[in-house]
């Protein structure tokens, strides 16, 4: 699944999907299977809703922390939520980002197969650069000129084609070649790494390919229905920028063609974004269910009003913890125990304990999240 251009001035450019589908299996089934549990966890569309827009910020901050902007995750997040376009090219940059996610969200394939081409491409770029002043870059144009990628910290340095011909050139064929039979019918992690690959060797802008590129992987995934992933991977590239870098580079040096290098780093980042996104939404799950169960055995009678109170209070801030003194003596507790004898907090607390809805860690109180697994 190889197509060879023959360019004017940079030599052969391949599109390949040559991989070790065998090496790469297991990445592949963990990603189905994660895939499957993720969607079908029961979750109220408010908080899926929720946990979009916060891994949408997220995005955002690492697809531009990768290309050098120096805004602070908060810094991104205000900028996001008070929808400020800002003068400064960094704060201009998120505006940018939260522009070009609103169109990826406007993108309604049918079929669940994204029909690529060149003015999504350039549609993309147009939506992340417009309006700043990059060297030899202007929105949704080609670029004109020779540049070079990477550095060699980061694996070595990699030399785009050349000439503005070339790039003429190779564009559509790359959208041929993703619209093909053989590339339509692969795995949809498959084809969004290798569009988000091939865009990053062709590099046809003076600036914003890598932006362009993700969000391209993006697009192709949420298009096939994908939920979560989409957004997440920038936040893995981020996390792994070296290896993002060095993996690219190696995969670009491969004389066969092979892409699994990148395929492999590709079906990681999407690995463990389902398995942060599992944690996150049962977690929540969690939360709801104790909420659910408290109100019951208070109903029960099994619990005084101040033990069930207490457990609202560490459900709603799960990340408390105390010790019995500090029942009686630190707020917020001492609105509960204020007038209580520590012989009765004690009491409270292993009434708790035998309930396993608390448990002891580092010689302090937590609430058990696992207290209905049974």
């Amino acid at each position: 699944m190889t197509t060879e251009v023959m360019t004017y001035k940079s030599g052969k450019f391949k599109f390949s999907a040559k991989c070790d589908k065998d090496e790469l299996n297991l990445l592949w089934v963990q990603t189905q299977i994660l895939y499957q549990t993720v969607r079908d966890l029961p979750i109220l569309p408010n908080l899926a809703s929720q946990i979009q827009e916060e891994l949408i910020k997220k995005s955002i901050f690492s697809t531009a922390a990768i290309e050098g902007n120096p805004l602070s995750e908060e810094d991104v997040s205000g900028i996001i939520d008070d929808n400020v376009s800002g003068k400064e090219r960094a704060e201009k940059e998120i505006s940018n980002l939260k522009q070009a996610y609103l169109y990826l969200r406007g993108m309604n394939p049918t079929g669940g197969k994204l029909n690529l081409s060149e003015k999504i491409v350039k549609d993309l770029h147009s939506s992340i650069t417009n309006g700043i002043e990059y060297p030899d870059n202007v929105p949704g144009k080609y670029r004109s000129h020779r540049v070079q990628v990477g550095d060699k910290t980061h694996g070595g340095v990699y030399t785009p084609p050349k000439v503005y011909e070339d790039i003429v050139m190779l564009m559509p064929k790359f959208v041929e070649w993703m619209n093909s039979d053989e590339v339509m019918s692969l795995d949809p992690f498959y084809r969004a790494s290798l569009a988000h690959y091939h865009l990053g060797l062709i590099h046809p802008f003076g600036d914003g390919n890598g932006r362009t590129a993700r969000l391209l992987e993006a697009l192709i995934l949420q298009s096939a229905g994908i939920k979560y992933v989409p957004v997440m991977l920038s936040n893995f590239y981020y996390q792994k920028m070296d290896d993002y870098y060095i993996t690219f580079v190696k995969t670009q040096r491969n004389n066969d063609a092979d892409v699994t290098e990148f395929l492999r780093f590709s079906l990681v980042g999407a690995v463990e974004s389902l398995e942060e996104i599992k944690s996150r939404i049962t977690y929540h799950i969690r939360i709801m269910a104790l909420r659910d169960y408290v109100h019951f055995q208070r109903n029960k009678k099994n619990l005084t009003r101040r033990q069930s109170d207490l457990i609202a209070m560490l459900v709603d801030n799960p990340n408390l913890t105390f010790t019995l003194k500090e029942l009686n003596d630190k707020t917020p507790y001492t609105v509960l125990y204020r007038d209580v004898s520590p012989i009765t907090a004690r009491r409270d607390v292993k009434r708790l304990l035998d309930m396993q809805l608390i448990e002891l860690e580092d010689n302090r109180y937590v609430l058990n999240l696992r207290a209905l697994d049974g």
